[in-house]
């Protein structure tokens, strides 16, 4: 009893922060802008807090991660908007959403799509922020029993489990996190004093700084990539969404779907690494498995769209547990929340909740705030959403590279940084055009020098000895975990190229048998 009068006056106090009319305003910018990134594709969460953190210097942490949360949710939001209407993802995570979707909208069902895709939205966030109320408080006692090799483990699984997820790009992924890493590496050895990849060059001594590392690799890396693709095409647009209402056949179909992607979504979202993609088609692949129409799917479904929406937002919570809790990201958006923690001071983790419970709980309270408002402004304002597509891709693009280029240089002051924002972008360019993916390499830079850190201190209290990871149970375990994570994917792969050539070996014709 305790514990829950305690929960409800953190909330209570949550909620006195949130909506303080400064916060109060933030989040609700928050929601607009990650309603409109969204919807624009090719723009994602995590691209746009990049961009926002130089410009967020100023601010309080608390209204700027309000901010941040809005412009998390809101993102989640958006891109079911134009996948429904315009076949056209915002976001990875809503591409499942035009199976259902859009043929829904062609067929004059795209009010239900849109209504159920946001109810759906709704449900989802609100259940993962109440999950994230009761299970953060909890892991965080647990997090207290944790020590350096404790840490370590914890981190080496975050980063195990982005390569592992990666399927056939396993090794493409590994790739990316032990390049990640190793820009994280850059810069001076807090041990030993020496200088690292810094190519004699006194402005790396202190590293690559995150911000032109997560703007370098996200936005140049987009831009670039989008220039380099970029065609010239008609979309097509369903103008008609029909009634905005659902009936009672689309609610009793609905209802279901939304509690099955709620739950999956949001034991997805706090898997390190898994994020809002996995959960979308994880659930899309149930829906179609619990209908008794399963042909039918593809064909405009409407548990197509109220499922996987609902598992996309409820992802978004699900990551939030882990990054406060624990201190660890299991997003490239939530990659980026940590490197802004990082640029205030802060370390997100059990000593954020005693520290900074006004930061905490003002966070937790206006994602419940944000939610509400997000359900408010998307069915009136589809209209205005779908407009947005019609803003010229090359002046998009081209603002945002105007604004990488400020921010970075009013952060940093230095032609270096600017050459180094130009470098990342490249890279990010590259790499992309080759398959390998982003998100192990952001998380990589950012986890870099955390884990080494942290490897650090367990090898001081063992004198040196690493058998420390593998004596204390905990540690033991989330590295047991991490190899299993890391190594079940490559043993797929094996597999499936085995029964391959077996299957070739089988049908070549040996002398003597009848060839027609």
């Amino acid at each position: 009893m305790d514990a829950l009068t305690q929960l409800l006056a953190n909330l209570g106090a949550g909620f006195g922060t949130a909506l303080t009319p400064i916060n109060l305003m933030f989040g609700l910018i928050g929601v607009v802008v990650g309603t409109a990134i969204g919807v624009l594709p090719g723009i994602g969460p995590a691209l746009t807090i990049s961009l926002l953190l130089p410009l967020t210097f100023g601010l309080d942490p608390t209204t700027a991660f309000i901010l941040f949360g809005g412009i998390y949710y809101g993102a989640m939001y958006g891109g079911s908007t134009t996948s429904i209407l315009v076949n056209t993802p915002g976001e990875s995570a809503s591409v499942v959403t035009t199976l259902d979707g859009f043929r829904m909208a062609k067929q004059g069902r795209g009010g239900a799509a849109l209504a159920t895709a946001a109810i759906g939205s709704f449900i989802a966030g609100t259940f993962a922020t109440f999950m994230l109320m009761l299970l953060a408080p909890a892991l965080v006692e647990f997090a207290l029993k944790f020590g350096p090799p404790e840490y370590f483990a914890i981190m080496f699984l975050a980063l195990t489990a982005v390569t592992g997820l990666a399927g056939e790009s396993a090794p493409k992924a590994m790739f990316a996190t032990l390049l990640g890493l190793g820009i994280g590496m850059v810069g001076i050895d807090l041990q030993t004093g020496q200088a690292r990849f810094t190519f004699g060059r006194p402005e790396l001594l202190s590293g690559i700084d995150i911000v032109t590392a997560a703007i370098g690799l996200f936005a140049i890396g987009e831009v670039l990539w989008m220039a380099g693709t970029f065609k010239r095409a008609l979309e097509e647009t369903i103008k008609t969404t029909g009634s905005l209402w659902m009936t009672r056949e689309e609610w009793k179909r609905s209802l279901p779907s939304w509690a099955r992607g709620s739950v999956l979504g949001f034991i997805i979202g706090v898997l390190p690494g898994a994020g809002a993609t996995v959960a979308t088609f994880l659930s899309y692949n149930l829906e179609r498995r619990m209908s008794k129409n399963p042909e039918k799917f593809g064909t405009g479904m409407i548990e197509g769209v109220a499922g996987p929406e609902a598992a996309n937002n409820a992802s978004a919570g699900g990551a939030m547990v882990p990054l406060l809790a624990l201190g660890i990201p299991g997003s490239g958006t939530t990659a980026m929340m940590l490197a802004a923690f990082q640029l205030y001071g802060l370390r997100p983790g059990p000593l954020l909740f005693a520290q900074r419970p006004d930061l905490v709980w003002g966070l937790i309270a206006s994602l419940y705030i944000g939610n509400a408002l997000l359900l408010l402004l998307n069915l009136p304002l589809v209209g205005v959403w779908v407009k947005m597509l019609d803003v010229p891709k090359p002046l998009l693009f081209g603002s945002i590279l105007a604004f990488s280029v400020l921010g970075v240089y009013s952060n940093e002051g230095s032609l270096i940084g600017l050459l180094v924002l130009l470098g990342l972008g490249l890279l990010a360019f590259f790499m992309r055009r080759h398959g390998f993916p982003m998100a192990p390499i952001v998380l990589g830079v950012v986890l870099g020098p955390l884990i080494e850190q942290e490897f650090r201190r367990a090898m001081l209290i063992s004198i040196g000895n690493p058998a420390i990871f593998f004596t204390r149970p905990l540690s033991l375990t989330i590295l047991i975990f991490a190899i299993l994570s890391l190594l079940i994917p490559f043993a797929e792969i094996l597999w499936k190229r085995y029964r391959a050539r077996k299957g070739q070996a089988a049908a070549v014709p040996t002398f003597g048998d009848e060839v027609d």
